[in-house]
């Protein structure tokens, strides 16, 4: 079947490749030209474990290619998925001006019956504006449907994600239209959740808000854990072998981050205003978030005295391991407040430096971990990454002006660390 990808981001570019993968016809689009021309030359323009292999075979199977067209997408396909960008305005709703100039272009463009696929994370009832946006700009045909297939990726195992998901859920509003959708998904093995548009946009936000608020919910058991000598590790291991909570995002640390979780938290308190409900438990959550990462700041000044002239090292940057995302990660907010107390920054990510670098550049960026400790007054772990868990310690401690060590995922055995003479702390223990 022919799909038309619009836009090549983190969601776009993992779904057209994927499509491709299960032996779809796919093209993707996107208006930087930059990024399509990187693209074309056999580059990746983000971080994602196994994209470009899967990128390269598919390319030189002829079933994935690029363009900056949409004219040239639309014409030539039967699906044509939304994967642009949706950003936060200032009042946290998210910004759909890309969502509708590319259903004008859409309506300008199409040739004949189409599918058009919300991709991108949107309010509750934007499939109505696309569906009149393209109304109004269609010149040849009114032959089409609107659909809603959220997207539910993780960066660091987005391949795996969409291959195997745990759902799929189509939101359509014609029969013709479900039983295309459930065609072009036929090769994925998965549950597949047909409902109605407005349900189908509303799972999207309704998942990773209560996501967020089981996060949000161990940060501050974590702080209770800690006023009353309990571990956070304990309770949350005893709390997730209930299987109606479950393990899964129960793990405490200095905040959660990213474009999705943060983003969508505040689009969805902005929709629930929009349609008179005041969503307060989210507001809350999203608090609770904030001041996570500007307690770990105030936990890391009490193992320290003062901040101000001390030489600070942040092990991790990217908002999550395996991905070079800097999008509203932790690490930002714990580096500013650290500056604004007075403190100069070192710092070490496997692979996000030099996204890093576009958002901070009063901050020396080391090329390993230990060149990172070296004279430092104190590490905080910000992001979990895999490599940080075989480090050599006793060599970092060596390195170390001061061993304080903030382990802000709790990666670290507290045992060990204190056997090594560390002046550590983790969260909620």
């Amino acid at each position: 079947m022919k799909v038309c990808m619009i836009g090549t981001g983190y969601v776009g570019l993992v779904s057209g490749t994927c499509f491709a993968e299960i032996g779809h016809d796919v093209v993707c689009v996107d208006n930087d030209e930059e990024k399509i021309k990187i693209l074309k030359e056999g580059s990746i323009p983000i971080y994602e474990p196994g994209l470009g292999t899967l990128v390269k075979k598919n390319v030189g199977a002829r079933r994935l290619s690029f363009t900056t067209s949409i004219r040239e997408g639309v014409e030539k396909s039967l699906f044509l998925f939304i994967a642009v960008g949706t950003p936060p305005k200032e009042d946290g709703e998210p910004d759909l001006s890309s969502i509708e100039k590319v259903a004008e272009e859409i309506g300008s463009a199409m040739n004949g019956y189409k599918i058009i696929v919300e991709k991108s994370t949107v309010p509750v009832q934007t499939g109505k504006w696309v569906k009149t946006v393209i109304e109004r700009f269609s010149k040849k045909t009114r032959d089409f449907d609107v659909a809603s297939n959220p997207e539910f990726l993780r960066e660091g195992s987005a391949i795996d994600d969409f291959l195997h998901p745990d759902r799929i859920v189509l939101g359509v509003e014609s029969r013709q239209a479900k039983e295309k959708l459930l065609e072009l998904y036929a090769p994925i093995d998965a549950p597949k959740i047909v409902t109605d548009i407005e349900s189908a946009e509303l799972i999207k936000h309704a998942s990773n808000s209560f996501l967020s608020t089981k996060i949000s919910f161990i940060n501050a058991i974590s702080i209770i854990c800690e006023r009353a000598g309990a571990d956070v590790l304990k309770v949350a291991e005893g709390m997730g072998l209930d299987k109606r909570i479950g393990r899964d995002f129960l793990n405490a640390g200095v905040g959660f981050g990213g474009f999705c979780f943060p983003k969508d938290i505040k689009a969805f308190i902005s929709i629930a205003a929009k349609l008179g409900y005041d969503f307060r438990l989210l507001r809350e959550v999203d608090a609770i978030n904030h001041e996570q990462m500007l307690l770990t700041v105030k936990k890391l000044e009490a193992m320290l005295w003062n901040l101000k002239d001390k030489k600070i090292g942040i092990l991790g940057l990217a908002f999550k391991p395996n991905t070079d995302d800097m999008r509203f990660a932790p690490s930002i907010i714990i580096i500013r407040e650290l500056q604004k107390q007075g403190a100069t920054i070192k710092a070490y990510d496997p692979v996000a430096i030099d996204r890093a670098k576009k958002i901070m550049s009063d901050i020396e960026y080391c090329t390993d971990p230990y060149s990172m400790a070296q004279d430092v007054d104190a590490i905080i772990l910000v992001t979990e990454w895999d490599e940080f868990r075989g480090l050599d310690l006793k060599r970092i401690k060596k390195l170390m002006r001061q061993p304080v060590f903030l382990d802000g995922r709790n990666v670290f055995d507290t045992k060990q660390m204190k056997d090594l003479e560390f002046i550590y702390a983790g969260i909620g223990r």
